[in-house]
């Protein structure tokens, strides 16, 4: 088969002789005359490689190179140049691009060019090819038994890891074994996090590091030695979002990340609220009810008093701070303008926490565009724009910034989500919370293989406040919908990112120890 060659070149016409001699060699080449032609092109269809001129009108070489490198970060690019010009070889030293030409070009150094870059690509899919059926084979071959809570996030880092080869699997026609795994090991998860999260919110000996821990494990321990922090949280962030841009954070900060599980429900009004208050939400609820409300029909914020539960916490542990805690939260474009230049006004400071809403927002609104879905309708992609957003975004101006501070950066975040896929029916009356992954209400039924079904409120550490109230959960890639019109609602809510359940994408998350190098 054939190998496809995109060219984009702003004077392209004057490099037929070029084509036609990749042509020859047993190339395919489809050309553009501009870099957005190009990248139209690039998300049409597949290629192998591109050819990119550094100086073209209208959007330059290097601004396509970072489009190019968002949404096909494995691509082999090669640069055509004018000269040895020190902007091309610092991209070329950070791995962005594979190779470059200097103008005038002949066409059989692009040959020999594409040929040495395809060449190496071709052996390194078949070495990631037998790395991955190895590591296939044993992930494959672990039974429940001998994966404990530890053994869970070490098998999640291991499919991430792969989640960000993707392109490689799809070289070598892996990528529906990396599903199917991903769906098998995710139903097995879920199965063990139902059955063992009572234990773990009772404090049973060796449970994992909970939402309830992390400022206990990663904040408090600097504030007690006045090593200044930022405490940054950014909403429904999965662990393959974070490991998309923490490459670009790699090289401001050294960085040690580490995973935890998330409370149930792995929902905002839940998750954020144990994260600052370090309390379940059973126990907010009886200690502070004036800063508890579980009425999602509510217009206000169910995370309106998450800084007061900080500073409980704060008071509970004995911290006593000065200057005082601060606390922003990003929701739009302005905030970010806005916080930026707080940031970098700061001169004392003891903890300052920022929330970010900017995923959470994504994944609602993809759920009702239809354009948002067709941009990201899978993971890969949703991560590829995730990255373009944070690289073009005040946050990453902002973590510089923190980084010049000389403050500990401890970033996290209140749970991940998962791409739901198929419907489960559930019963309930009127009065019956309206989640698509956990619903609450009096005696709420559903069906059993799809969800953790009938838990009581003492179970999960969840508010009990009045009789016969009970929860359920969504699994793996289920979502929640009434009998009545439910082929109508299955297929509009199906392909949807959502949160509250219980997956490995919404519950094991990352928390990240950032220093400035």
């Amino acid at each position: 088969m054939k190998q496809e060659i995109l060219w984009i070149d702003d004077e392209i016409d004057s490099l037929r002789s070029h084509t036609l001699f990749l042509q020859s060699r047993g190339y395919r080449v489809t050309t553009a005359s501009n870099a957005r032609d190009g990248l139209a092109l690039l998300s049409e269809r597949r290629f192998d490689a591109a050819l990119l001129d550094h100086h073209m009108v209208g959007m330059s070489g290097l601004e396509a190179l970072d489009a190019i490198k968002a949404s096909h970060p494995r691509l082999p690019v090669v640069m055509i140049t004018q000269s040895h010009e020190d902007a091309l070889m610092d991209e070329a030293l950070r791995g962005r691009v594979d190779d470059f030409l200097v103008k005038p070009t002949q066409a059989v150094q692009v040959a020999r060019t594409l040929r040495r870059l395809l060449d190496r690509k071709r052996v390194e899919a078949e070495g990631a090819a037998a790395q991955y059926l190895n590591e296939y084979r044993e992930l494959s071959a672990l039974t429940d038994a001998e994966l404990d809570w530890r053994g869970w996030i070490e098998a999640y880092r291991q499919l991430c890891a792969w989640d960000m080869r993707m392109d490689e699997l799809k070289a070598v026609g892996l990528d529906a074994n990396h599903a199917e795994l991903r769906a098998d090991l995710n139903r097995r998860f879920s199965n063990y996090a139902a059955d063992h999260y009572s234990s773990w919110a009772r404090g049973a000996d060796d449970s994992p590091p909970l939402s309830t821990n992390v400022l206990d494990r990663h904040v408090l321990p600097h504030l007690r030695e006045g090593t200044p922090v930022f405490f940054v949280v950014i909403d429904c962030m999965r662990y393959d979002l974070w490991l998309t841009i923490q490459p670009l954070l790699a090289e401001m900060f050294h960085i040690e990340t580490e995973l935890y599980y998330g409370v149930l429900p792995t929902a905002t009004a839940y998750a954020r609220n144990a994260l600052f208050s370090g309390l379940f939400p059973s126990e907010i609820a009886e200690r502070y009810p004036d800063c508890w409300s579980e009425d999602v029909r509510s217009t206000e914020s169910l995370n309106r008093h998450e800084k007061r539960l900080l500073e409980l916490k704060l008071e509970r542990s004995g911290l006593e701070l000065w200057p005082a805690p601060r606390y922003f939260k990003i929701f739009d474009p302005e905030g970010g303008q806005l916080y930026r230049k707080r940031v970098a006004s700061y001169d004392r400071f003891s903890l300052a926490c920022l929330v970010v809403n900017f995923v959470d927002a994504l994944t609602h609104e993809r759920s009702h565009s239809e354009l948002l879905r067709q941009i990201a309708p899978d993971e890969a992609s949703f991560c590829s724009l995730f990255r373009s957003w944070f690289q073009n975004s005040d946050l990453y101006e902002i973590f510089r910034l923190m980084g010049d501070k000389g403050a500990a950066v401890v970033v996290t975040t209140d749970h991940g989500s998962v791409l739901c896929n198929r419907a489960s029916k559930v019963f309930g009356d009127r009065d019956t919370a309206s989640g698509l992954r956990f619903k609450f209400g009096k005696r709420v039924q559903c069906v059993e293989e799809s969800a953790a079904t009938s838990v009581s409120p003492s179970e999960y550490r969840l508010p009990s406040d009045f009789p016969g109230k009970n929860y359920v959960f969504a699994k793996e890639d289920y979502y929640f919908v009434y009998p009545s019109d439910f082929q109508v609602y299955r297929k509009k809510l199906k392909g949807g990112f959502q949160h509250g359940g219980i997956s490995m994408e919404e519950m094991l998350i990352p928390c990240a120890l950032m220093r400035r190098r």
